[in-house]
């Protein structure tokens, strides 16, 4: 077994952002967000509903770039884009998105960058973070934390925070932000105020790297009460190993420069 390391760690926080949807539609989006919801499903949320990534719903663990009969995976359904919305629309299902930026009230930009009239820089576009945001649960992935992505009003509204979902009311009655995984942490957004906390840190970072990386005042409550994000056990990361045989994970996440 490999000896887990920072990118690993943030897969099985992702699998935990899975925790207890039992059977539902998940939607990973990105590398390390996809390993983590086939390390779930392969472990402790074995009735997940997962795709190959384009259409076809398939059981079994299966690798990265893999097709239905890799590692010994079947077809179990067919899960074409317009059945995606049928799934999405009653809120049975559970979207890991990207953010570019992302508040502490959980809205979310992969719009824009600057003035929507004028932008410095265009990104992705709305895509389907209005739908999703609004309609189930979503959690958020974010593979270098900084104060330039972890800032005070995001540019663009892309998803819905708490503030603004609050403001639509009943057409909202499914919106939940679960979780926001960073290359440095995990948060969420506890109940009265639904403003981002610090709820654990990755091994080797600490509270003040967290608070650094954060463009506006995080609740970090006090700091004994921040935990550690676990590391996978030994049969995680056989499995995980499994998923993606290749590590991209490492590339997405690499292993942070040794301090000085």
């Amino acid at each position: 077994m490999t000896a887990p390391r920072r990118a690993d760690v943030c897969v099985v926080a992702l699998a935990e952002c899975f925790r207890g949807d039992g059977e539902l539609f998940a939607s990973p989006m990105g590398t390390i967000p996809t390993i983590g919801a086939r390390l779930a499903r392969a472990t402790f949320e074995p009735d997940l509903v997962l795709t190959d990534g384009i259409a076809t719903a398939v059981a079994g663990t299966l690798p990265l770039g893999g097709a239905p009969g890799d590692n010994g995976t079947v077809v179990e359904g067919w899960m074409p884009f317009r059945t995606v919305f049928d799934t999405l629309w009653w809120g049975r299902r559970h979207v890991v998105m990207g953010a570019t930026q992302v508040d502490r009230r959980g809205n979310q930009n992969i719009a824009c960058i600057g003035d929507w009239e004028r932008p410095k820089a265009m990104l992705l576009g709305m895509r389907g973070a209005p739908g999703n945001t609004i309609n189930h649960t979503t959690s958020y992935w974010v593979p270098k934390q900084s104060d330039r992505v972890f800032v005070e009003a995001v540019d663009f509204v892309s998803g819905l925070g708490y503030d603004r979902a609050a403001a639509v009311g009943g057409a909202a009655r499914f919106h939940e932000i679960r979780a926001v995984v960073s290359d440095l942490g995990v948060f969420d957004f506890p109940a009265p105020d639904h403003t981002m906390r610090l709820v654990s840190v990755h091994p080797g970072v600490s509270v003040g790297d967290v608070v650094a990386a954060t463009g506006f005042d995080l609740d970090v409550g006090e700091h004994a009460e921040v935990g550690v994000t676990r590391t996978p056990t030994a049969a995680e990361m056989d499995v995980i190993e499994e998923i993606d045989p290749g590590g991209l994970r490492y590339r997405e996440v690499p292993d942070p420069e040794p301090q000085a």
